[in-house]
This record gives C-alpha cells, structure tokens and sequence, in this order.
C-alpha cells in the first residue's frame, strides 16, 4: 500500500535517523578495542587484591565479600559513569577530550592563560606517562600469570614472557597499528562477552551477591574498620583505572558511540563478571587466590590466559597511543622539548610514533616487570598516577561547568564535590601504599613535571633575552629599503619566534653574506587553543617593507606542524612561492650556563640538556632539508 502524504515526510525523516544510528554503533564497536582495553582488564586483580586487604585474611566472611563486591560496582557508577559518560564527555574542546583540552576550555572559560591552570594540566599529563608506564606491566603480568593456575610450576615463565610479549610490542610501534587495529575491537568486544557470561554463569553459585547492588553494604565494610577501609579502598580503585581513557579517546570516536559501548556492553560485562567473581568465592573460599581465571571450567582456562594476554596486549597498546598523543600535544603547547614525530597511516591523522617516548617508556616497563615480577607487587604501585590525573580532572571540570557552560555553582558543588570526596578517599588509600611502591609513578610523575616546568621556564627566559637583544622587524626592512643591500634571485623563508623581531638568522646572513633573496618570507607558526584549524584559516599573510611577506601560520596541538604545507595555502593570499623551491635560513642556538641566569644552574643545565635533546626544526617542521641553510650563535638563558 502506497503512503499517504501525511506518512511519507516521516519516512523520509527516518532515513538520516537509521543513518546516524549506524554510524553510532560502528563507532561504538571500534571505540571497544582503543577506548575500553585498559578498565576491561581490571577484573584481572582488582577482585583479588581488594580481598588480600580485607579483615578477614583468607576471606572467608561473606560480609566483606558483599560489601567490596559493592563497592566495586559503585565506584564504576560514580568514578566513571558519572563523572566520565554523563559529565566530562560534555566538556568537549571541539570534539577533543583528555586533560590538556580540558585546561584549554577553563582557560577559556576564565579568560586566564597558564597560571595555577597550566600547573595542574602539566601535572595531569605528566601523571599520565607514569601510568603509561605501569599499565602494561601489571596488565600483561596478570593475563600470564594465568599460567600458574593451569600448572604451578609454570611461575617461573611469568617474567621472562612478560618480557617477551612487552619488548616485541614496543619494538614494532614504529610500523604502526593500522594492519592489526581492525582485530583490536572484534578481540575485546570477545572479552567482554566472555568475562560477562563466566560472570553471570557463577552468580547461580549463590544468588544472595545481588545484594551487592545495594549501596548500604559498601557503607558497611567502609564503616566496620577506617583503618582496613583505606587499604580496601587502594584496590577498589584498580576497577577504575582506564576511566580517564573515556574522556581522553573522545576526539577519535565521539561522545555518543562511547557513550553507548560503556551503557551496553561494557559496564554490563565488568558488572557481572565482578558478581560472578564474589558468588564464587561465596561456595568456594579458597578461590581468592584468583577469582578471575577460577571462573573459567578446567578446559577454558588456557583459552581465557591467552584471550586475556591478546587484550592486555591491545589495552597497552592504547595506553602507548595515548602516551604519544600526549606527547604531541605537549610538544605544541611548549611543554616539552620538539621530538620527532612520524606518522604511521596515510588515512588515520591520529596514528603516530614518537621515538623517544617509546623506548623511554619501553625502559619503564622492562624495570618495574623486573623489580616487582608479580601483579600482586605492582598493584602496590598502581594508582597513584591515575588517581593524581583523576582529581585534576575534577577540579578542572568543576571550573569549566561552572565558568564555562554557566551551571549553578550549587549544582557543580554537590556533583563535582561528592566526586571529589570519592576520589579523595581514593587517593588516602593510594597514598598509604607509598612506600610499598607507591612511590614509583610519583618519582616518574615528579621527574616529568620538573622537565616540563624547566622547559616552560627555560623558554620564557630565553625569549625574554632574544627580545631585549633583537632588533625590531619592520624597522630594519624600512632602513634596507631606503639603502637596499644586493639582491638575488629566488625566496627566502625564515622562522620566526615573535613576528615583531628580526630572526637571527637574517641578522647573521646580513653581517655575513651581505645578500638578500628578491622574495622575502617571515613565517611565524603559532599553536592554536583547538585541536585542528580549517585549511581556510590556517594562514594570514601581512605585507611588510622591501617587499617581504609575513606570514602567520596556525596549527593545532594536535596537528604536525608543516610549514611547506602552510606556504602552500599561502596562493590565494598573493603570495606565490614553490616551497620545495625556496631556501630556508633556520638559527641554531648553542646556549651556555651564565652565572647571572634567572634559573639556578640545576635547572639551566637541565634545560641546555634538554635543548640538546630537541628534534631538529628541519624534520619538526618538515622543511625539505637540501633548502635549509642554518646559521649558528651562542647565549645564555
């Protein structure tokens, strides 16, 4: 039967509808293997090292297996569904998420730049390399140990594959993930089917775990001893690490499809498997010693090690990722020294591989397998890092909704508050396991943010010098027009920190060739506060005297800034170069210690070392590097 006319405009309408619902769950399927790997491996040990903390020693008192079964699923509600699904996932910086866009929207919203804001940002990415660190070793450690409970005497196989499995996947980071990615949520999306249905099959061992649905029965087990409380709390906080990931992956998939995946197959899976783990140990004590593989038959149990050892593979590998977008976005915003950056896929922007951080990371990972050498040891160190980024996030979060999106400071108050006392008490908890091992992700924290601060610092200082000694840009092109040096054939591009001053490249190519190209290009690249810019507003270019061109070309921290490519775009602005054709005059500095520096000599000769570290502006840039003629000079900070 035909429509009638008053049906037909529905119909139509549910064409775009079907559309944006399928493209949702396509992206809610691939968000399984990048976003979710690190939280779905908590079911691993979060359990079972909550249990070692209990009052009763072997666990036997159904109360306390209740009462961390709940407290458990209480903190995936408020720690990540509230705060991360329902709230943070609004707070986004044009589609981006992670701490540093956080900082840029409350710097937005309160119309203040660095200050106690940075601060805190450089904190919470500092954190997140600890993390980035720990994350892999507790995760792959806890999938092989799984070994142990097929055959005992297969323990003294943990490390050594641990090793194995971490240093093969750090040594082919450089090829990137594009050919295995498409496995990566088919894989997870498995593991959460499995851990939920070995969880939901055990629950029937005794029905009475529901009860741990019942928030009164955390506030039990909280209440019964403070002093046992703050060490439980330590492993609940296991369940939550990977929350952040929500927040900080949004730009790549999208505040509904995560939204989505967490809603019904995520949380639903983590939920259940925790309920089955407790109803478990519930008719058989004994299996405390680890829950999770208990959980499978005796036939499955290898199966369910090497599922489990494919997923943590893939939730590092996330972790990784995150780190090196991290990195480059810290490197854009002047937190940290210019690195190399390659791109890995022709179609993904967001696959990259920044050496440096890899092996450094990679270094981390080998020492904390070696010197803790069980999951159970590294839990110990695990928590403070993420926990750290956590309540930065929420302290952030409370000024952004309440500058930013205009909420009603009693309402940010109340939200943001009761998170912050939850995470508070996360935090006493972590901090108690300082000198258990607590005290590794807080040196790596610590020594990460006195380089980003020193390098903050180092640079200020240095652009505060070259101003006072540089001589003013238009000024000087007025004063060689009125008296023209000899001029050449072809372009001239030359970097430029502040577009007021004369580079010193210039300067010295004055003093020493006497020369100038016939066209003159000063390019001054500025780092946007969003993660990309439109091609159509990517560059500005100004006329100066003696026919020179300044342009100013914006990227954002989370784009390559190529210079080329800007030139390019430069066309329809009336300026017409071949940048493969043009000769670029870069300075290099050589900065020495001075005995009349604002930063005491600790802090120069880190940020000389760290000058010395600097990528090239060449490949930073991506300038042809058969073009580059480079000018040196020496000063101090």
């Amino acid at each position: 039967m035909e429509p009638t006319m008053s049906e037909r405009p529905q119909l139509a309408e549910t064409e775009p509808v079907r559309a944006l619902n399928h493209k949702t769950n396509a992206l809610a399927f691939a968000s399984m293997g990048v976003v979710f790997g690190d939280i779905g491996t908590s079911p691993l040990y979060a359990l079972r090292e909550t249990l070692a903390h209990s009052s009763s020693g072997q666990v036997v008192d159904r109360a306390d297996v209740l009462g961390i079964v709940s407290l458990l699923i209480w903190a995936l509600i408020i720690v990540v569904t509230l705060k991360y699904v329902v709230l943070l996932l609004r707070a986004d910086n044009k589609g981006e998420g992670g701490i540093l866009s956080l900082v840029n929207l409350v710097e937005a919203a309160t119309k203040r730049k660095g200050g106690t804001v940075l601060v805190l940002g450089v904190i919470g990415a500092a954190f997140f390399f600890g993390d980035a660190m720990i994350t892999p070793a507790i995760s792959v450690l806890s999938a092989i140990e799984g070994l142990k409970i097929i055959n005992p005497s297969l323990a003294d196989y943990v490390v050594p594959l641990t090793l194995g499995v971490l240093i093969t996947l750090f040594a082919v980071q450089y090829r990137g993930t594009a050919g295995i990615a498409s496995w990566f949520a088919p894989i997870t999306t498995v593991w959460f089917i499995t851990i939920g249905a070995l969880g939901f099959y055990h629950i029937f061992d005794d029905l009475a775990i529901l009860n741990a649905i019942n928030p009164i029965y955390a506030l039990n087990i909280l209440t019964k001893d403070p002093a046992v409380a703050i060490l439980i709390m330590g492993g609940v906080f296991l369940a939550v690490t990977g929350g952040e990931a929500l927040y900080a992956d949004m730009g790549h998939f999208g505040r509904a499809p995560i939204r989505r995946a967490w809603s019904f197959v995520v949380l639903p899976g983590l939920a259940l498997n925790y309920l089955g783990q407790g109803a478990l140990i519930y008719s058989n004590p004994e299996a405390a010693v680890n829950p999770f593989f208990l959980l499978a038959p005796t036939w499955g149990i290898l199966p369910l090690v090497i599922l489990a050892t494919l997923v943590t593979v893939i939730a590092s590998q996330a972790v990784i990722t995150g780190a090196f977008s991290i990195a480059q976005q810290a490197i854009n915003l002047g937190l940290l020294p210019r690195m190399n950056i390659s791109h890995t896929s022709e179609t993904a922007h967001g696959q990259i591989y920044v050496g440096q951080i890899n092996w450094i990371i990679l270094i981390g990972v080998i020492l904390l397998v070696l010197t803790f050498r069980s999951s159970s040891n590294l839990a110990s160190a695990y928590g403070i890092a993420v926990n750290t980024t956590m309540l930065i996030d929420t302290i952030l979060a409370f000024v952004f909704f309440w500058k930013g999106m205009r909420w009603p400071l009693a309402l940010c108050a109340v939200l943001f508050g009761g998170i912050f006392v939850v995470e508070g008490a996360f935090f006493a908890a972590n901090i108690a396991k300082l000198f258990h091992g607590g005290y590794v992700p807080l040196l790596i924290g610590g020594v990460i943010v006195t380089m980003m601060l020193t390098w903050m610092r180092g640079r200020q200082a240095l652009a505060a010098k070259l101003r006072r000694e540089s001589v003013e840009l238009k000024g000087l092109l007025e004063s060689l027009e009125r008296k023209p040096p000899v001029r050449v054939p072809g372009a001239a591009v030359f970097l430029v920190t502040d577009q007021n001053f004369a580079p010193s490249a210039l300067m010295h190519n004055l003093k020493h060739n006497r020369i100038l190209h016939e066209t003159l290009v000063f390019v001054n690249v500025l780092t946007a506060d969003q993660p990309r810019v439109a091609n159509a507003d990517r560059v500005t270019v100004t006329r100066l005297p003696l026919g020179a061109y300044l342009v100013t070309a914006r990227f954002g921290y989370m784009e390559e800034h190529n210079v080329p490519a800007a030139l390019r775009l430069c066309r329809s602005h009336g300026l017409d170069i071949e940048p493969k054709q043009a000769s670029y005059f870069l300075g290099r500095r050589l900065i020495r210690m001075s005995a009349q520096s604002a930063l005491p000599f600790w802090q120069q000769r880190l940020f000389i070392m760290l000058t010395n570290q600097s990528a090239r502006a060449i490949e930073f840039f991506r300038i042809p590097p058969d073009r580059v003629v480079e000018l040196g000079m020496q000063l101090s900070v």
